[in-house]
């Protein structure tokens, strides 16, 4: 089949590069490179694991909230500080 097609110039670039590179015409090698982009839309996506974390027990001491880390980081600092400056 005949047709008329306006490639960019990058695009047109590459496929002259390979035209020379595997010394073809330039119809061979538009048609391998369409043949091999069409290959690979028509695959179906790979589907992977979904990536998972398994939970693990953080072994907190009770009375320790967890949310409030910070906050305890804070005091056991101010503490250390008062112990450092008497």
């Amino acid at each position: 089949m005949r047709t008329t097609l306006t490639l960019d110039p990058d695009v047109a670039d590459k496929l002259r590069q390979e035209q020379r590179r595997r010394q073809c015409s330039f119809k061979e090698i538009v048609n391998e490179i369409l043949r091999l982009g069409l290959s690979l839309c028509a695959k179906p996506p790979r589907k992977e694991k979904p990536f998972r974390i398994a939970a693990r027990h953080m072994g907190l001491r009770t009375g320790i909230d967890p949310d409030r880390l910070n906050q305890l980081a804070d005091q056991l600092e101010t503490e250390r500080f008062r112990e450092t400056d008497s």
